[in-house]
């Protein structure tokens, strides 16, 4: 693979019958690195998402992975897409789980003891409902180099970002962080902001278009507030205020 950015995205298109869904989207994702996409169901996350995967028809621009065009053949053992639902077999344990969806994918025999350590599983345990979707990460495919995932979470669209339970957020995005230690670049869909303040850098959408792009930091002194749903909503005002 070469060297430069894990992801690039040029003037990005996507339509859906006569609706143009992404609006020319342009943004890079630096390797090692966690980028949370933020933004309400609707905005476009999962088709960005589908874009990146490789799976996704579009009308223009270009997606890249590693240098290579989005769904190449190349990248279907370092590149993983975890979707939202945790699809799994409740009758198994996590490593019987883990030890199938080894073997569909041709990964190595000692992958599932490597990830079952790594998001700290019980690897005797059946997957219970609430520890599914660490389960379901750990059975996307690739190597360290660059992982999508999407945490199951669900918001209706024009409702403030819901929290998630206590601890939950600092777990997931502490395995993730984690993970871009050791290399792999990972871009995380959510509409939890207590996710999102914990991402090194944050994609803000809506309505098929990016509102801003930087560190929490960044977005919480360019807002003037200390609070990253109300951020948001200040983005949000200030972009209908320039259409206006």
């Amino acid at each position: 693979m070469t060297s430069g950015p894990a992801v690039e995205v040029r003037g990005l298109r996507v339509r859906r019958g006569h609706r143009e869904v992404l609006h020319g989207l342009s943004f890079t994702v630096g390797r090692g690195s966690v980028t949370g996409l933020i933004g309400p169901s609707g905005c476009g996350k999962t088709t960005l998402m589908r874009a990146i995967a490789g799976v996704q028809i579009v009308a223009g621009g270009s997606v890249t992975v590693l240098g290579r065009p989005a769904g190449s053949r190349v990248l279907r053992h370092v590149a993983g897409y975890a979707t939202q639902d945790a699809s799994l077999y409740a009758d198994l344990t996590v490593t019987e789980n883990l030890r199938y969806f080894a073997t569909v994918l041709g990964a190595a025999r000692s992958d599932p003891v490597r990830v079952i350590d790594a998001v700290s599983l019980d690897a005797a345990r059946r997957p219970p409902p609430g520890r599914r979707q660490p389960v379901r990460w750990s059975a996307a495919p690739g190597q360290p180099g660059y992982r999508t995932a999407g945490p199951a979470r669900a918001v209706r669209a024009g409702r403030a970002h819901r929290r998630a339970r206590p601890g939950a957020a600092g777990r997931a995005v502490g395995v993730f962080r984690g993970l871009a230690s050791r290399g792999m670049t990972l871009v995380v869909s959510s509409h939890v902001m207590d996710e999102a303040a914990r991402c090194g850098r944050l994609l803000l959408m809506r309505d098929g278009d990016i509102l801003t792009d930087g560190t929490p930091a960044e977005l919480l002194a360019a807002s003037g507030t200390a609070d990253l749903d109300q951020a948001f909503l200040r983005l949000i005002r200030a972009r209908q205020e320039a259409r206006a």
